[in-house]
């Protein structure tokens, strides 16, 4: 074992260094080092310098984070903490910077990307090969190539002169000759005055290359302003025509900084407009009834069977838009309510051979629910799901395109940036919508992408961008602030409420506070609380208290309409559901909002009297549920289409027309409309076609006649809507961004048989017995081995030994044996923490550790 007190001399040393809190926090912010658990603790540092795990946890440093590393790449190896310092406040210092660098550097630390005492700071070896300059890869910082590394492959004569010509005296090598000119770029007063001395268009070329990219092209013949430069090293040739600044010379331009502008604070989230949280809640609280409206108009629109699916899956751009004329709605947020539904479990593909998308039996128990609880579920399912309706109509890696209900939707950021979006929110004062603008700002802070961004237009930017309309849709938010019951929906504590006026303010008159209470505080990302995603039983109950915070919010379902003599009627409120499941048979939805208008026709009615329904019911159910008399035209209305129809019967013959009244046969043989349905008198009072009962039921009722349908016994044929289901489905499962986070049951387990491993591997041992070559298993003969047990057991001994499972699985295990016999020895394992039993047979060998 290491001494504490000696500098750490790997990443392994500086892990087993680590007490068991701080190693548990490195294996919950990096999932995939414990995927699976390592053997020891050199393993861990293997795994966790391999190149997808530090991409993966460079990824997820924040901006200022990451602009310390990115300097560490090009400082020396090892740094001492003044020098990163220095790269990072410059010359003249950053009082801002330097507050802010500690909390920077223990980050990387805890993320096992640096390691060592603050005098030998290093970058893990792949953390710099990918952050360093490189003319392939050019570094974030601007900076290009050391003199070093630009003169590598430069002869020793043309070296020489440029020292001469720097003013240097001559060395006998070119390893010298690049020292001195490295310590010439890094001495700022002897750089100052070598600059001072150079043409005006030689500092301009400087200028134009010193915050990046390095890299200039020259031509063969190079002017004199661009010879002065390179005679003086000051620009170093890498290739037949191309330059580059020397990072020491850059950084000398730079006055030592790094980076242009480095962010050691993360911006603030702006203020757009401040309402009155009451307003904020009735506003999401109509928008979530709207959802629920919504999601029911589109699921009972497909409840005979929905769109077809597509052969390579997924809704058609036909129907997606054809979907979004019925909701009235852009196509878009069409596709959004769509892949609500589906993400909920609602809606899926029923699986026949003419394979159809339509409701789930879940539908039919989602609409038993209470209207909070039903709107708390598609909540949690947005909040969750992957699934990306934003990317609907465009193209994925393979240029094909990306359609609703199809594969390749699923982004597994998506819930973490949904979730950060709504946190921020959450932060800001109770009734504040931010502008979008600073929620990105905010969020590229937070995960800046490594290299040039391309108009902003990365994947989370737009994630953020959905996530804001997303949830003002969902009525999450209100007016842009997020709403009490969004709030409980992320777990967050309830906002404390004061009492007295608040009125609506402008985004000016948000921005310039005018008391206490309105001013907002600058949320910096370390020491404001962050609200970790929850785990599904927390999401459970927090999205139970969302529904239950939401349920006076909605409006009580009424049981009552205003019917008037224009033959519409006015919902001015939500129905309750038998309500307005026989409305909607009766009447045709002519506007919906606030309140919705039904408009009687004679085909709605005629659509009641098919569905079984007499006049006489139509008029009692009208006189119980309406508020104002029937008006006259409607009762006149039912009982006309009432009165005829059924007068003429429609049957399969392939299919027929009978009448009692010859003379209406009559008329229509007479009609010009119904040549297309080629009629022939059979009888009387008979007409038959080979067109089929529906074509010729249709026909006649756009002539203007009320038929009826009868079957083969001369019944009247009673037509409902048949409600098309789904096998049972399960809702969709997220796509995990990565090995989950482990919990603290597995991570106790974890970093107790890493702690065992490594003791096994690293305990010293007795140089009596075998001999054992490092890494080796001790090999000794069953008599020695049996020996060496039964001393153990007598003397308290901590044995190393050798051991090979049932499956042929070596392994190395640390035992304090407690009784042999029978073959077995039963020990307390160090490395399983636990007692365990072995067959002797299966040891490999033993070896005794040294006492100390």
């Amino acid at each position: 074992m290491s001494n504490p007190a000696t500098p750490p001399r790997s990443l392994a040393e500086a892990l087993r260094a680590r007490d068991d809190a701080s190693l548990a926090a490195l294996l919950r912010a990096r999932p995939d080092l414990i995927t699976p658990v390592p053997t020891d603790l050199t393993q861990l540092a293997t795994r966790a310098g391999t190149r997808a795990s530090v991409l993966r946890a460079l990824e997820r440093l924040d901006r200022f984070a990451l602009q310390s590393a990115e300097a560490l790449a090009v400082a020396g190896d090892p740094a001492s903490y003044q020098e990163l310092l220095g790269l990072m406040a410059g010359d003249g210092g950053d009082p801002a910077v330097a507050g802010e660098l500690p909390r920077a550097v223990a980050a990387l630390r805890d993320q096992a990307l640096l390691w060592g005492d603050d005098d030998r700071l290093r970058l893990v070896r792949t953390a710099r090969e990918v952050l360093a300059p490189s003319p392939q890869h050019p570094s974030p910082t601007g900076l290009g190539p050391s003199v070093r590394e630009a003169t590598s492959g430069m002869s020793p004569g043309r070296i020489q002169e440029i020292v001469a010509a720097a003013g240097l005296p001559s060395t006998h090598d070119s390893v010298s000759a690049v020292d001195a000119l490295t310590k010439l770029f890094g001495h700022r007063r002897k750089m100052a005055k070598l600059l001072a001395a150079a043409p005006a268009e030689s500092r301009e070329v400087l200028s134009r290359l010193v915050w990046g990219p390095p890299y200039g092209q020259i031509t063969p013949e190079p002017a004199a302003h661009l010879r002065w430069l390179l005679d003086r090293g000051l620009l170093l040739p890498t290739a037949p025509g191309t330059v580059v600044l020397p990072r020491e010379v850059a950084l000398h331009l730079r006055e030592g900084r790094a980076h242009r502008a480095p962010e050691p604070v993360p911006p603030a989230v702006e203020p757009a407009a401040v309402h009155r949280p009451q307003v904020v809640d009735a506003t999401a609280a109509g928008q979530a009834y709207t959802t629920l409206a919504t999601v029911e108009e589109l699921l009972k629109d497909w409840d005979e069977g929905g769109p077809a699916v597509l052969r390579a899956g997924g809704l058609s751009v036909r129907d997606l838009k054809r979907t979004a004329v019925a909701l009235d709605l852009p196509e878009p947020v069409a596709a959004f309510w769509v892949e609500l539904a589906y993400a909920a479990g609602l809606l899926a593909s029923d699986g026949e051979a003419d394979e159809r998308f339509a409701a789930t039996p879940a539908y039919d128990e989602w609409l038993e629910r209470p209207p909070a609880e039903r709107w708390a579920q598609l909540a949690e399912a947005w909040l969750t799901a992957t699934r990306t309706s934003g990317l609907v109509g465009g193209r994925d890696a393979k240029d094909r395109a990306l359609s609703a209900l199809g594969p390749g939707l699923d982004r597994s950021a998506a819930p973490e940036v949904r979730h950060r979006v709504l946190t921020l929110l959450a932060a800001l004062p109770e009734g504040t919508s931010p502008t979008a603008d600073s929620v990105l700002g905010r969020l590229r802070w937070e995960r800046p992408l490594r290299g040039p961004q391309q108009h902003g237009d990365d994947l989370r930017t737009r994630l953020a961008r959905w996530t804001l309309s997303e949830a003002e849709l969902l009525g999450v938010t209100g007016r842009g602030a997020l709403s009490a019951h969004g709030r409980a929906l992320l777990g967050a504590p309830a906002a404390e409420r004061t009492s007295g006026k608040t009125s609506e303010k402008t985004p000016e008159q948000a921005a310039e506070p005018s008391g206490p209470g309105d001013k907002l505080p600058v949320h910096r990302h370390h020491l404001s609380p962050v609200l970790e995603p929850l785990s599904p039983p927390e999401q459970a109950v927090a999205t139970a208290t969302a529904g239950r915070l939401l349920t006076p919010l909605l409006p009580e379902p009424l049981d009552h309409v205003l019917l008037q003599a224009d033959l519409t009627a006015v919902a001015p409120g939500p129905l309750r559901r038998p309500l307005a499941d026989a409305l909607g048979v009766l009447a045709d939805v002519e506007s919906k909002g606030g309140a919705t208008v039904y408009r009687f026709t004679p085909a709605s009615v005629r659509r009641a009297l098919d569905a079984g329904q007499a006049a006489a019911d139509l008029h009692a159910f009208l006189a119980t549920h309406s508020r104002t008399p029937v008006p006259q035209p409607l009762a006149y209305l039912i009982d006309d289409v009432a009165r005829r129809h059924g007068h003429l019967r429609v049957g399969a013959a392939s299919a027929y027309v009978r009448c009692d009244d010859d003379t209406v046969l009559n008329e229509i043989m007479a009609d010009k409309r119904a040549s297309g349905l080629r009629l022939r008198r059979l009888a009387p009072t008979v007409l038959a076609t080979q067109a089929d009962p529906a074509a010729l039921l249709e026909g006649l009722r756009a002539m203007g006649y009320a038929p009826a349908a009868e079957s083969a016994e001369g019944d009247v044929l009673i037509t409902r809507a048949h409600a098309h289901r789904t096998p049972p489905r399960t809702a969709p499962e997220p796509v995990p961004d990565g090995p989950p986070p482990p919990d603290s049951t597995l991570l106790a387990a974890a970093i107790r048989a890493i702690r065992a491993g490594d003791l096994a591997a690293t305990a010293p041992r007795k140089a009596a017995g075998a001999a054992v070559k490092g890494g080796e298993l001790p090999r000794t003969t069953a008599a020695e081995t049996l020996a060496t047990m039964q001393a153990a057991v007598l003397t308290g001994d901590t044995l190393w030994i050798g051991y090979v499972n049932a499956e042929g699985t070596a392994s190395q295990r640390v035992i304090a044996p407690i009784r042999v016999e029978g073959g077995f020895v039963t020990a307390y394992d160090h490395t399983a923490d636990e007692v365990r039993t072995y067959p002797l047979h299966r040891v490999t060998g033993v070896a005794e550790l040294a006492e100390d």
